[in-house]
């Protein structure tokens, strides 16, 4: 296709642009289809994440599989959906959450895995317990006593058409950069 331009500076130079052209075409339909970068905007997460963290969202896992417990998904925040909450998925459709003595339950069972032990302050303003409806998703922060989450009714339980991604690498901080647990 370049060899009809005689002038091998120029024939380079326009190969140059044509691979530069098709590697920008290929990263922005990675980045918009498959992986999408986000801001963590606050302590809600802690220690997980921090504020000021960059994740990678992968955005396909959730056309190939569920969302599983234990997954840190983001999904728009209401008050600007271009924005997202980062939050912890603690109980599935059909499971059953409660919260009493400062303690979350789930299908009986108290939450542990990802937070302190120490207990609760508020379970938020939803009347508990809860059937998480189907297609839901019931969502913590790590940091319980400093997020806006599932347990209160203006974020609710999460639809899974409204889950971005499961966030699933930390780029920055470089000396925190790995793998979200």
């Amino acid at each position: 296709m370049f060899k009809k331009i005689e002038n091998p500076v120029l024939r380079g130079a326009v190969e140059w642009l044509v691979a530069f052209g098709l590697a920008a075409l290929l990263f922005f339909v990675v980045r918009g289809f498959l992986f999408r970068m986000a801001h963590v905007d606050g302590n809600s997460m802690a220690p997980t994440l921090e504020h000021g963290d960059m994740v990678v969202l992968n955005r396909l896992v959730y056309h190939l599989s569920r969302p599983q417990v234990g997954d840190v998904v983001a999904f728009p925040f209401a008050g600007n959906p271009s924005e997202f909450y980062i939050k912890r998925v603690v109980a599935l459709p059909g499971d059953a959450v409660d919260f009493y003595d400062g303690f979350f339950y789930v299908n009986s069972n108290r939450l542990d895995d990802y937070f302190s032990q120490s207990p609760t302050l508020s379970g938020g303003d939803v009347d508990f317990p809860i059937t998480v409806e189907d297609g839901h998703f019931f969502v913590l922060g790590d940091n319980r006593n400093g997020s806006q989450d599932s347990r209160f009714t203006g974020v609710g339980t999460i639809p899974r058409r409204d889950m971005v991604g499961r966030a699933g690498f930390r780029v920055w901080p470089l000396s925190r950069a790995g793998r979200v647990e």
